[in-house]
């Protein structure tokens, strides 16, 4: 897993440069400063959040265990399958589908897909379009409109997570500010000491600074945009389809439909033209035989 991994990188590439500077990893240990910087930074989280953003990012946790969710073999099987769903729309009209969509877990079609026929993002937006369109005359224009209303609407409520947790990533390296000012205030106040203890107290707050930086830059932003590249992919997952199903609306054939979907990929998850053209074929034949 990705995001482990760069935390890992993250802490040897700090702590292991600084001992190897020849600095002694004891002093950085300070409980009380990570109390006061994390504490505050929670304390600004709950704060600035209501409960359903606060739940949305807990969740998004369980997202982050999968380091590639959409990637070119779940596109290729979502290609297939809105190539069989079409075909079988224009070989038996569009009431022909209406028993897969309405009970897609006892479809044969969605069950050939199952990394599909799982997501319920991708689940949820191919039904209800394709009931939209097995319901009666839909207006391309109209449903074109509803779909990136949903697009959008999606992605707002996606980007939620990341945006708070961004906020108090930004927030860090003003709270390990104030924990060094603190360290420095208690510092002062004991100025007859003598200048060791003073030097010990004074580093010692130093560590403050250094924490709600390394926090924030190291850990916390780059789980938001960790998110926030989920999201994307999410998003370019939906377009995929609504670009599919408008090319099909327009009275394109499920093969160039399809071609159209392809198109709207990243050119990184995008399948070639030959391999698109060589899955769908291999797809054609299984619902051959199916049929």
């Amino acid at each position: 897993m990705l995001i482990p991994l760069g935390f890992l990188i993250v802490a040897i590439s700090v702590f292991g440069g600084f001992s190897m500077a020849g600095g002694n990893l004891g002093p950085l240990y300070q409980p009380t400063e990570i109390l006061m910087i994390v504490g505050s930074a929670i304390g600004a989280f709950v704060a600035a959040n209501n409960g359903k953003a606060i739940k949305a990012t807990f969740r998004s946790a369980s997202r982050l265990k999968r380091t590639k969710h959409y990637d070119k073999s779940i596109y290729m099987e979502l290609m297939a399958l809105q190539y069989q769903l079409l075909t079988k729309m224009r070989r038996e009209g569009v009431l022909g589908v209406e028993k897969d969509i309405e009970n897609p877990g006892e479809s044969v079609l969605f069950s050939s897909y199952p990394r599909i026929a799982e997501d319920p993002l991708i689940m949820g937006f191919l039904t209800d379009y394709l009931r939209l369109m097995v319901s009666g005359s839909v207006d391309p224009m109209e449903l074109d409109e509803l779909m990136s209303h949903e697009i959008e609407a999606f992605e707002h409520e996606a980007h939620i997570p990341a945006d708070a947790l961004l906020k108090v990533g930004d927030a860090l390296p003003a709270f390990g500010i104030v924990a060094a000012v603190l360290g420095v205030v208690k510092a002062l106040a004991s100025a007859d000491s003598g200048a060791g203890e003073m030097g010990i107290m004074i580093a010692h707050a130093l560590v403050g600074t250094f924490l709600g930086i390394l926090l924030a830059y190291g850990f916390v932003n780059p789980v938001a945009s960790r998110i926030d590249r989920q999201v994307a992919e999410g998003v370019k997952m939906l377009q995929c389809v609504r670009v599919t199903l408008l090319a099909n609306l327009n009275g394109y054939a499920p093969q160039l439909a399809v071609e159209f979907g392809r198109k709207a990929l990243h050119s990184t998850e995008r399948p070639s033209f030959d391999e698109l053209e060589e899955h769908v074929r291999s797809a054609r034949v299984g619902g051959a035989g199916e049929g």
